[in-house]
């Protein structure tokens, strides 16, 4: 016969030693941790700091050909190549993790997919970039924004796979037997059973992945290069932030140096409200 527990013994204080140890414990995994993020937060605070001196309207409205100086051409080159790899990456991966998930499972051909899209994931992204410059920029005999566009989609592509198949795998199965035990088929279950309340997972993965894909230099620099002008399309040089931060960090002009700490914040601020709109729809969805 098990002893019932003694509610004095559950309350009773640690041994003294054990206390000291406790807390001691504690101070030092919090120092631990604010030492490792001592330097992201350094480093956002000099971007921030420096980034300021030269944030204005003409900074965010004039491109870098223009008088004053400013790099909205960069701006919209980072958003047309983001905007086109999402086109084909985003559908493309949330189709495939959708058969993964709900219609190849074990399947031989779902391991193989499986597994190539693994080591796709730990792939170097200048190794992408070379990929592209492969495929496209040898084909077509030029750089172009298209071909930084299909870098960005190959390096997105795995992470929005495996992300939309996590949240796909966190639904319930008895959801789904109930479901098809209502008469419902497969593809019915999936689509109103199962993506339905996936959807904030899948939407989370597909922000991380553009605005990993946002921040990328050596896949732009390899396939789009970079422009002074505004983006002429497809199939031409395009400029982007992150190319034009690289290019002008390493300017010997103090003005352009200054120009490039600008760009820093305005990527920064547009990478960190996309992790920020996806934490946000994490939270929302599990108060739900």
């Amino acid at each position: 016969m098990v002893n019932p527990i003694n509610p004095s013994q559950v309350t009773k204080p640690l041994a003294p030693g054990r206390a000291w140890f406790d807390h001691g414990m504690t101070v030092l995994s919090y120092g631990l941790t604010a030492l490792a993020i001592l330097p992201l937060v350094s480093l956002v605070w000099k971007i921030f700091s420096e980034g300021l001196k030269q944030l204005s309207f003409n900074s965010l409205t004039q491109s870098l050909a223009d008088e004053p100086v400013g790099f909205a051409n960069a701006i919209l080159g980072t958003l047309m190549i983001v905007l086109v790899s999402a086109l084909f990456s985003l559908p493309t991966g949330i189709i495939t993790a959708i058969y993964l998930s709900e219609f190849g499972k074990d399947i031989k051909v779902a391991r193989i997919i499986r597994f190539m899209v693994r080591i796709i994931s730990a792939v170097p992204s200048i190794v992408m970039g070379v990929f592209a410059y492969a495929v496209l920029v040898v084909t077509l005999g030029k750089p172009s924004a298209l071909a930084g566009s299909f870098a960005l989609a190959v390096l997105m592509l795995p992470m929005v796979i495996l992300a939309t198949e996590e949240a796909l795998k966190l639904i319930p199965q008895n959801q789904r037997a109930g479901s098809a035990a209502l008469g419902a088929n497969q593809i019915q279950t999936t689509f109103k059973v199962v993506i339905r309340p996936a959807l904030p997972g899948i939407t989370t993965a597909s922000l991380l992945a553009i605005a990993r894909a946002a921040g990328e230099t050596a896949p732009v620099l390899l396939t789009a290069q970079f422009s002074q002008f505004y983006p002429e399309g497809l199939l031409n040089p395009s400029p982007s932030l992150s190319v034009m931060i690289y290019e002008y960090a390493e300017s010997p002009e103090i003005a352009q140096n200054e120009l490039a700490w600008t760009a820093s914040l305005v990527l920064l601020v547009l990478v960190m409200s996309l992790s920020a709109g996806a934490r946000l729809l994490v939270k929302r969805s599990a108060t739900r």
